[in-house]
């Protein structure tokens, strides 16, 4: 793209549009010069029988907006950019509206998220006004992989439950806002050994979950998990330090059953959270990290609401 920035490009450009504009005036002056026939003369066209056309003059009214067009055109090409490299007489650009437009956001929203940073995560969940920031911060940065309600897909997180792979407290969670997350499993199949042994170690890791129908495979697979305790832990429960998803629950990311997990010890996952540091500012990230928290708190306080009551 190099090639087209340079100045012979921007004289081309500059050129087009003022002999584009003059060309226009040219024809308009030109075409109101001509003399024409008497009203009522035709050109000598005829359609349909009976469809003349008649060789009248354009109205002056109509002739006269043509030539306000041109005036208009070489105004704002005077004061706006659009001739080349010109930036125009006002320097106005589209970047230096938009930095002073956010400029202005942020001097009127301040008040409002100077009285946000001075409460704690817990008291912004309760105030509805944070909340609201929050989802709307959440659907402009969040939403496109975890879902307008904060349910994820296959391969994204669902952060309206108790199970996080690099841990559910604000501090854990605003981290991973502002620095992202990589998690990455390897394959490992050539670890594990033959293919009866993978067989076996899915079997283990069903089990883990209350799956696994075969007990004998089960109890030859429990050797080989060993491979996988260095992240997964030795019980299978997770390592939050690591991203390493918890094996005994039945909360599956990438899928559940024995073909998925399968696909997994044979290929590895991977999956990247961006960093938004560069994209929000502290009191947006503290707003987002309130309702983020929240989403998983009001999931858990509805489950524990419609529980029935301990006999």
């Amino acid at each position: 793209m190099s090639d087209f920035v340079n100045s012979g490009w921007s004289l081309y450009v500059t050129l087009i549009s003022l002999l584009s504009i003059a060309g226009c005036a040219f024809l308009l002056w030109n075409v109101g010069r001509e003399k024409v026939g008497k009203r009522g003369e035709t050109t000598g066209h005829v359609w349909d029988t009976d469809l003349v056309e008649l060789n009248n003059p354009m109205p002056r009214w109509w002739m006269g907006l043509f030539y306000i067009t041109i005036v208009f055109a070489i105004i704002y090409l005077a004061l706006y950019p659009g001739l080349g490299s010109f930036k125009g007489l006002l320097g106005w650009s589209q970047a230096g509206q938009h930095d002073q437009e956010a400029q202005q956001i942020e001097a009127e929203s301040k008040p409002l998220y100077d009285e946000f940073m001075r409460k704690d995560t817990a008291a912004l969940t309760k105030d509805p006004r944070a909340m609201g920031v929050g989802e709307r911060i959440f659907l402009n940065n969040c939403a496109q992989c975890h879902g307008s309600d904060g349910r994820g897909a296959k391969g994204y997180p669902n952060l309206t439950d108790a199970d996080w792979l690099w841990g559910g407290e604000p501090e854990a969670i605003k981290t991973s806002i502002l620095k992202g997350r990589n998690g990455m499993m390897p394959a490992l199949a050539d670890a594990i050994g033959s293919p009866a042994d993978v067989d076996n170690l899915v079997q283990y890791v069903l089990s883990l979950s209350g799956g696994g129908s075969d007990p004998a495979k089960v109890a030859l697979g429990k050797e080989k998990f060993a491979v996988c305790a260095a992240c997964h832990g030795p019980s299978g429960t997770g390592n939050t330090a690591l991203g390493a998803p918890n094996l005994t629950d039945k909360i599956w990311l990438h899928g559940s059953g024995e073909a998925a997990v399968t696909e997994a010890v044979r290929k590895g996952r991977g999956g990247v959270m961006p960093a938004h540091a560069e994209r929000l500012t502290e009191p947006q990230v503290h707003v987002l990290t309130a309702y983020v928290w929240g989403l998983s708190r009001s999931a858990q306080t509805s489950s524990v609401s419609a529980s029935p009551p301990a006999k």
